[in-house]
């Protein structure tokens, strides 16, 4: 039987979206884990208090995991500090030497240095081959398409913008020594991306690069997760902020999971990086995502409990849920607490 257990997510108390999921191997995804902002309704005291106990819990469920996956390199995503829970595992990694962002890329570069230096691994090699990178919009179509009425111009100066930004990227990664993949007998280490993999009865399926929310979004790109496991299906979005992507949303529906880990957009940035426009999209896609799929259950969690009001933000999704006897829960309510932003 496929299960899982949120370890530990925003809901709680502390930055992070850590699940253990359970077929006949053990797979904890993404176990980072960071204190919460300053804005954030609790005491600094608190959101220590919630930080250490959440860092207790991921590390428990990773020495008792077989496999490790790390979507990207966000300190909420991985651990850095202690590099004992990687050990005996297989590690499957967001790749570092492609699809990334330059803070990204320094952080990656620390976290293999300790780990080829722990465990005596290989370390980067010196120069790549050359790759060609087509613009990441041609696999956007829907996104591509949409009307956005009055904002259609101002988004096609953004897309513009994100391309060149993009462009130039892609000379950083030409440039990078490469960071190989590598195994010994106590750990190994795969990237992924757009890769299917078999572990017993349990199939493992990685998507290839998605942006990080938006479309060009400065904060990188990430993978996500779909585990199989005897009829059963669950999707591991990571961090796609909604999704706000239409055609991200399109993908969840034609894999139809039985059980979706979905991120929300960060409603406690709107204003700031979180626009009214690219909200409602987040909203309609998760509608979308509902009315088209035979889900189970959605684990609805982080970014969207870390401000007061992220029900009242997104409340035609929880409405539509409750009219169509969906389970849509945040991961604390899963556990059978209240989200602690609400307390």
């Amino acid at each position: 039987m496929l299960s899982f257990k949120p370890v530990w997510f925003d809901s709680m108390g502390a930055k992070s979206s850590c699940i253990l999921v359970k077929t006949d191997v053990k797979i904890v995804i993404d176990p980072g884990i960071a204190i919460m902002h300053p804005s954030f309704p609790a005491s600094k005291a608190k959101k220590l208090y919630w930080k250490e106990k959440g860092k207790r819990e991921i590390k428990k469920a990773c020495k008792a995991a077989d496999i490790i996956i790390i979507s990207h390199y966000h300190y909420d995503h991985y651990i850095r500090d202690d590099l004992g829970i990687y050990a005996n595992k297989i590690l499957l990694v967001k790749n570092p030497n492609e699809y990334i962002n330059d803070s990204q890329r320094k952080r990656a570069e620390a976290f293999f240095t300790n780990l080829f230096n722990r465990f005596e691994m290989k370390k980067a090699r010196k120069g790549r081959k050359n790759r060609e990178y087509s613009n990441p919009m041609k696999n956007l179509q829907l996104a591509l398409n949409k009307n956005f009425g009055e904002y259609n111009e101002r988004r096609k100066e953004l897309l513009e913008k994100g391309m060149k930004w993009f462009e130039k990227r892609v000379e950083k990664w030409q440039q990078y020594k490469e960071i190989p993949e590598s195994k010994l007998d106590s750990i190994a280490i795969r990237y992924p991306e757009g890769k299917i993999f078999g572990f017993g009865k349990t199939l493992l399926k990685f998507t290839l690069p998605l942006f990080h929310g938006i479309e060009f979004s400065r904060v990188g790109w990430i993978f996500a997760t779909v585990i199989e496991y005897e009829g059963k299906k669950l999707i591991y979005t990571s961090d796609v902020n909604g999704p706000i992507i239409e055609d991200y949303a399109e993908w969840i529906i034609r894999e139809d999971p039985d059980f979706l880990i979905l991120d929300g957009p960060a409603t406690y940035m709107l204003g700031y990086t979180l626009n009214k426009i690219n909200l409602n999209r987040a909203i309609e896609n998760v509608i979308r995502i509902m009315k088209e799929c035979s889900i189970d259950m959605i684990i609805y969690d982080h970014h969207l409990p870390r401000e007061r009001k992220f029900i009242e933000h997104t409340q035609q999704v929880w409405k539509y849920a409750r009219k169509n006897n969906i389970r849509l829960l945040t991961a604390a309510e899963y556990m059978g607490i209240k989200p602690v932003v609400l307390e």
